[in-house]
């Protein structure tokens, strides 16, 4: 692996680093404050052409791949995890599934929308009791003429609130359990869909979330993600593959942002007549985030580079990332609070922020323990990780 970016990678990070220090760090911490969705700084990123790495020129997207699409989610993480996102719900989630799973006429009509950020997608596949184990669904779509009636409900959402599109599991077959399972793509304007917000969230509170409910709402058939009925399941874990690779790049983001923080403060603040990083237990504290945090990129990166190469279902080195990374996460989190003290528990400095942050990325886009069942399944030979 070449450890150096290419000319066309560095320059576009340079972008998304202007980007957050003129548009996203001065309002940050108001805007989480306020609960306020950022839908401006959203539609500014779709024009600096965010959304569209993993994406081909002929359905809108610059087609510069999937480490480019890494390094931006990064650095949008070290400053907003609701920002980071849009990303998912923009693209991995949602465009790159339909141009990866949907027909002609599904990637002509919704991709380009959702990568210049003209729609705002959501995915519907978590419920009450389907969450680590997605084929708990309850929600179902039956075939009635040229419609689908979908009933049931979603929670946890991201986007729920303002989503226009939504790439939508149910169950066209409930008496085959994961192979009966279907995605549609739906118009979340359709009558018989309502959302309502979920409780309290600790973090990412510029970043709506919430539960939908479907009630006999007639999906065109077609809208049927593919035009085959019960091939969702493979769809869902393929898209898996592509969401955990940005929840990783956000963790490694939210990694940097801490040490970046935690150094900053060790220089400035004193006790004892010397700045803080002076003393050697702040070092092996810094040390050992900085490490880790290396550790963490490398193992990204490696699963980005390797989809840029063809190697699209890297289930495996996705998990591996996913786990590790955003493991490293919360301990880098619980590093930088313990240098700055009580300052790092107050919201007068970004850790605190980025703390709770942190703890989230090991449970979205698949828990860590789901993560190592995976890991762990595949190296005793129970279940092959990278089957295709």
């Amino acid at each position: 692996m070449d450890f150096k970016f290419s000319e066309e990678i560095a320059a576009v990070q340079d972008v998304a680093r202007k980007f957050v220090d003129k548009e996203v760090r001065p309002r940050v911490a108001e805007d989480e404050k306020s609960h306020t969705f950022q839908r401006d700084l959203v539609d500014q990123m779709a024009a600096l052409g965010f959304f569209g790495c993993p994406i081909p020129e002929e359905y809108g997207g610059n087609d510069m791949g999937f480490l480019a699409h890494t390094v931006i989610c990064e650095e949008i993480a070290k400053v907003s995890g609701s920002l980071r996102a849009a990303f998912n719900m923009q693209t991995m989630g949602t465009a790159r599934e339909i141009y990866q799973f949907g027909t002609p006429e599904q990637k002509e009509k919704y991709i380009s929308d959702l990568v210049s950020a003209k729609t705002l997608g959501c995915i519907g596949i978590t419920e009450a009791n389907a969450g680590s184990d997605v084929g708990s669904l309850k929600t179902t779509a039956v075939k009635k003429g040229d419609v689908y009636i979908l009933n049931g409900s979603k929670n946890w959402i991201t986007y729920a609130q303002v989503a226009d599109v939504g790439v939508v599991y149910a169950y066209t077959d409930p008496s085959k359990p994961y192979k009966g399972m279907s995605g549609f793509i739906v118009d979340m304007h359709l009558p018989g869909i309502s959302s309502g917000p979920t409780a309290e969230k600790m973090g990412w509170n510029a970043c709506p979330t919430g539960e939908l409910f479907f009630d006999d709402v007639e999906v065109p058939a077609e809208n049927l993600l593919g035009g085959k009925e019960n091939q969702g399941f493979p769809c869902v874990m393929a898209g898996l593959d592509n969401t955990r690779l940005t929840a990783a790049a956000g963790a490694l983001g939210v990694c940097q942002g801490l040490i970046e923080e935690a150094t900053k403060y060790a220089q400035e603040r004193e006790q004892f007549g010397r700045p803080i990083g002076q003393f050697q237990m702040v070092q092996e504290e810094l040390a050992r985030m900085i490490v880790e945090t290396e550790a963490a990129r490398w193992l990204t990166y490696r699963c980005a580079v390797q989809k840029d190469e063809g190697m699209l279902h890297n289930t495996l080195e996705t998990c591996t990332a996913k786990y590790y990374t955003c493991d490293v996460a919360s301990r880098v989190a619980d590093g930088a609070l313990r240098i700055l003290g009580a300052y790092g528990y107050s919201s007068e400095y970004p850790v605190e922020r980025l703390l709770r942050e942190a703890k989230l990325y090991q449970i979205l886009e698949g828990s860590a323990n789901v993560q190592k069942m995976i890991i762990a399944t595949d190296a005793l030979g129970y279940r092959t990780a990278n089957k295709r």
